[in-house]
């Protein structure tokens, strides 16, 4: 066997030269990527919203409260003696006048008493007459020192004596005409009575409840609510400059106006339970609309605001940053811009500040945006509900910017989307 040693396997060339090529793909391939120029990245969409423009008007502050209608007077008439009823002249519901008949009590009794009463004066003043006549001539003998001093004082007395027992007969059978007046129920106010409370043949006695009947005054009526302590100094700085303020009641439902009045009255306390002080206003309720104990939705105007910044209510939002707009910029976008509210009507809100006429804000669409957002405005409307021609919101913007710059202008009344 020859020990020649095994020769050497050389590596193929072949596999470093596909190393190489994939190597210079890669390569290739990142340069490519890195300097091909790329595409722009696609815009968002603009918001499609409704915006509307900031105008001056006027904005009365209406005070919205519950109230109840109460009667001027509610009068429960109860029998001022004992006896049996005799007759009541009045039918249940009916209206009825101050001093129109009611019920009967049996009077005998008390005009048998009042005619004890004059017998009694007959005797007192019988024996009036007999002292006065003895003192005339206990004088006469008293002069000439003919009786005793003592005998004409005694006689004296006797006649003060007999004129207070007259006095006292004479307060009995005034007792006792009253009495026969109390038998004669009536009408102490003019109102509604309610229904029957005892019929003929019941024996009453003074003061028994539940009375002869109730009476309720229907017309002129008033309402009573409450404001709150905060709204209080406006309306006293009104009443005190002798202003009228308007009261108007609604239906419980707020759909129907049923009277209109005047506020009257102001508690003298305020209710530390709830902060609120008790109003009270007035109404004719010639038609009586207003029916007792009835619960109604009142309007108290206190003042009108003249000239004031108003937007749609729908505008205002409310968030973090406290009370908002959307507000319309000169670009197309909108940024958050925080305001201070006034009194609203429901319809429009008043703006104190933060805003000025001519601003246009977004009402539709805003659960949708952000601060920055593009927007394409749908419509443009005034606060006062009006639609203005259509025009791009960024042009209607910029025509205003010359009036402040933070916001669209007055003359962006006229903005909407572009078609």
């Amino acid at each position: 066997m020859s020990d020649a040693s095994p020769t050497p396997v050389k590596r193929p060339r072949r596999g470093r030269i596909l190393l190489l090529i994939v190597v210079l793909a890669l390569i290739v391939a990142a340069l490519v990527h890195l300097l091909w120029p790329k595409k722009p990245p696609r815009a968002a969409a603009p918001q499609v919203v409704t915006v509307a423009t900031a105008v001056l008007g006027p904005m009365p502050e209406v005070l919205s409260e519950l109230g109840t209608v109460t009667p001027t007077a509610t009068v429960t008439v109860l029998p001022q003696l004992s006896g049996y009823l005799t007759s009541v002249g009045y039918r249940e519901g009916q209206d009825v006048q101050k001093g129109q008949f009611l019920a009967q009590i049996d009077p005998r009794q008390y005009q048998i008493n009042k005619q004890q009463a004059e017998a009694t004066l007959a005797k007192d003043r019988a024996s009036l007459a007999q002292a006065r006549a003895d003192l005339a001539r206990y004088t006469q003998l008293n002069e000439r020192k003919s009786i005793a001093e003592q005998t004409y004082s005694d006689q004296q007395f006797l006649v003060q004596q007999d004129e207070a027992a007259v006095k006292v007969d004479l307060a009995s059978i005034a007792q006792y005409d009253l009495d026969l007046t109390y038998c004669h129920i009536t009408a102490p106010v003019a109102g509604r009575v309610g229904l029957r409370l005892v019929d003929p043949g019941n024996y009453v006695t003074a003061s028994s409840s539940p009375g002869i009947v109730v009476i309720t005054t229907m017309k002129p009526t008033t309402v009573q609510f409450t404001v709150p302590q905060d709204s209080l100094a406006s309306v006293l700085r009104r009443m005190n400059g002798g202003a009228s303020l308007p009261v108007t009641a609604y239906s419980s439902d707020n759909s129907k106006k049923i009277a209109t009045g005047t506020l009257y009255a102001v508690s003298n306390q305020m209710a530390t339970s709830t902060g609120t002080v008790t109003l009270r206003a007035t109404f004719a309720n010639d038609d009586e609309a207003l029916f007792p104990s009835e619960f109604v939705n009142v309007k108290l105007l206190v003042d009108t605001l003249q000239n004031a910044v108003l937007v749609p209510t729908p505008a205002v939002q409310t968030g973090a940053p406290g009370d908002y707009v959307y507000l319309v910029n000169a670009n197309n976008t909108v940024s958050v811009h925080k305001v201070t509210l006034g009194p609203s009507d429901g319809k429009n809100t008043v703006i104190t500040s933060g805003l000025a006429a001519g601003n246009i804000v977004v009402t539709d669409g805003t659960d949708r945006l952000s601060d920055g957002a593009k927007i394409q405005a749908a419509a443009a409307k005034n606060a006062a509900g009006g639609k203005t021609p259509s025009t791009s919101a960024a042009g209607a913007a910029s025509s205003s910017s010359g009036q402040q710059k933070s916001a669209p202008g007055a003359a962006a009344a006229s903005a909407s989307a572009a078609s």
